[in-house]
């Protein structure tokens, strides 16, 4: 009996572009841990063909790789766009530019995603539009399938990967490494399909989730013992604008750098993982109210029933949340009935 020499897997060729952005959804993907993201990289048998802000390759070497790219000369198994597709203006994408190709940059990620098995946007700008859309948004930013709430953005939303899928949508301002990681190992695995994603295409792994699961502050949260002032530690949802009970992510069970999240900073979740969170109508602290109810209640709540659960929560509220919430650091401990 003969042995076949061990053949090792083809590598599952990458290609990532930034375009209208911050870069924040790459830093933050470097803060990645357990495994750091290189590491996870090798793991999934994933090959960086080319990342605008860790690759050595610039130039002209970089031109000629999109050039076999979009001609179908070498193939592209994920394009990553992490930025809004910056379209203005009046649709011709002059205001922005691939440098040394006299090509606009939307029309570079055009040709690319129709070669691509997979395209994923990383990050609320490529996923929606994000904060390069807010406000009267001169330069036409928009999402790879989505212009905020409206489906289309730059590919249409008829668009579908040579994968047969749509856009998969990282979502996040920014997002965490994790998201990101665990989504390519699906997909450098083959197993990522339609199924892993909710209703704007994000994966489930961690939108199945409401940033409200595992938030320290839930104790306030049940007795509606609220914060009143960012620096307070009582719950941030009824006075200062947390929309952790609408928001659809982890955020409070994955830590992020090993240690927290925007709740245990004390600041409120914006939901951004959400299309046009940067336009909320209000200041991000605080809670738009209708006859002194809040506005935005949580996911799947009736209006009326909140309002009957929270009227019983205040009168129930223990002296240590009440005193404890206003105050800027725990001045109430638990105490034992029991022990005399």
């Amino acid at each position: 009996m003969s042995l076949r020499p061990f053949e090792a897997a083809k590598p599952v060729r990458l290609f990532w572009l930034q375009s209208g952005g911050c870069g924040g959804c790459t830093l933050s993907a470097l803060g990645a841990e357990n495994p750091d993201l290189v590491t996870a990289m090798d793991a999934a048998n994933i090959e960086v063909l080319w990342h605008p802000s860790l690759s050595e390759a610039s130039g002209r070497d970089v031109v000629d790789l999109m050039e076999r790219l979009a001609s179908g000369e070498e193939s592209l198994d994920i394009l990553c766009l992490e930025g809004s597709a910056m379209c203005g203006p009046n649709g011709t994408g002059k205001f922005h530019m691939f440098s040394g190709t006299g090509q606009p940059t939307m029309e570079w990620i055009r040709l690319l995603a129709e070669k691509a098995q997979y395209v994923v946007a990383v990050g609320s700008c490529a996923a929606f539009g994000g904060i390069t859309a807010a406000g009267d948004n001169h330069v036409e930013a928009r999402g790879l399938s989505y212009d905020g709430r409206k489906p289309g953005g730059l590919l249409g939303a008829d668009f579908r990967s040579r994968a047969g899928l749509p856009v998969i949508n990282i979502a996040g301002c920014p997002i965490h490494p994790g998201w990101l990681c665990e989504t390519l190992h699906q997909v450098a695995a083959g197993s990522f399909g339609a199924a892993d994603t909710d209703e704007w295409a994000r994966p489930l792994s961690y939108t199945m989730h409401l940033v409200h699961h595992g938030c320290a502050k839930n104790e306030f949260y049940e007795y509606k013992a609220s914060a009143e002032k960012l620096c307070d530690h009582g719950c941030m949802m009824e006075n200062l604008g947390c929309k952790g009970t609408q928001a659809r992510a982890d955020c409070n069970i994955r830590s992020w750098n090993g240690s927290g999240s925007c709740l245990d900073g004390n600041y409120p979740c914006i939901n951004c993982t959400a299309p046009e969170f940067e336009e909320p109508g209000h200041d991000f602290t605080r809670t738009p109210k209708v006859a002194g109810i809040p506005v935005g209640l949580p996911t799947d709540m009736p209006k009326a029933w909140f309002v009957a659960l929270a009227s019983l929560s205040k009168a129930a509220t223990p002296t240590r949340l009440k005193e404890n919430a206003v105050a800027d650091h725990l001045t109430v401990p638990p105490l034992d009935k029991g022990k005399s």
